[in-house]
């Protein structure tokens, strides 16, 4: 039986290309990380809550180095890939391991499904998946902006993203045991919209899609502005919301 390609969503090549400029960034003082911060740490809550000591470690996407610091440091053996030396969507090889951790990652491939099923393939038996990712409900503040700054005919500029019934029903499809689907809301305030921007710059979250919109003109930039003011509190700020959706199964 034929299969079918998955539809072409995301470009690859774009992704690397924010990823490098996102670690140039970082050199900056104040560079924005917070995404990866707070997902570091819920993982190492997890393991701690769990009392989980996993031999071998695949870590993918954390370009900070910081999960996989804190699992040597507890006597894991860590393996580290990000998306320029790891395609998620093909089988990964180095395994099995005890725990692989993919944070802010596989929410920009096209096919998540094998992505998945190939992260489980890496797993020893009785291994777990750890994947945290921006889930549906993420920056509704940029999205009411973006679709302002172009009323007639918005461009795609925005990711589409994975809710929990969906999340759920792709652990199933991909196989795993015991899955369990959480979420959690990170609030940060803004004074503007291209400070925002700034922060998705800095974390290698800007828009990884194949189709690459024109740039925003001046007007349209100005609107887009406007709207993402109209949210603003009585100091000037706005309150952005990030949704991080986290997908744990277990390889039985």
């Amino acid at each position: 039986m034929a299969t079918t390609a998955p539809p072409r969503i995301f470009s690859r090549s774009r992704r690397i290309a924010g990823l490098r400029r996102a670690r140039v960034r970082q050199s900056q003082r104040d560079a924005a990380r917070y995404i990866l911060d707070d997902m570091v740490e819920d993982v190492l809550d997890r393991l701690e809550f769990i009392r989980l000591a996993p031999a071998r470690v695949l870590v993918i996407g954390d370009w900070t180095g910081t999960l996989a610091l804190s699992l040597r440091g507890a006597g894991s053996e860590v393996v580290e890939h990000d998306v320029a030396s790891l395609d998620e969507e093909q089988p990964i090889g180095e395994g099995p391991f005890d725990l692989v951790a993919s944070l802010s990652s596989v929410d920009r491939v096209n096919d998540l499904p094998g992505a998945l099923l190939h992260m489980r393939n890496a797993l020893a038996e009785d291994g777990m998946m750890i994947a945290s990712f921006l889930g549906a409900g993420s920056l509704p503040n940029l999205r009411k902006a973006m679709l302002a700054a172009e009323p007639d005919r918005p461009a795609p500029r925005m990711h589409p993203l994975v809710d929990n019934q969906a999340a759920s029903a792709l652990l199933q499809r991909a196989l795993f045991k015991r899955q369990v689907v959480d979420g959690r809301s990170l609030s940060v305030s803004y004074g503007s919209l291209d400070r925002l921007v700034a922060d998705l710059r800095d974390q290698g979250l800007t828009s990884a899609l194949a189709t690459t919109p024109p740039a925003l003109g001046k007007a349209a930039k100005a609107r887009a502005e406007a709207a993402f003011l109209e949210g603003a509190n009585d100091k000037g700020r706005v309150l952005e919301t990030f949704e991080i959706l986290t997908l744990t199964g277990w390889k039985d």
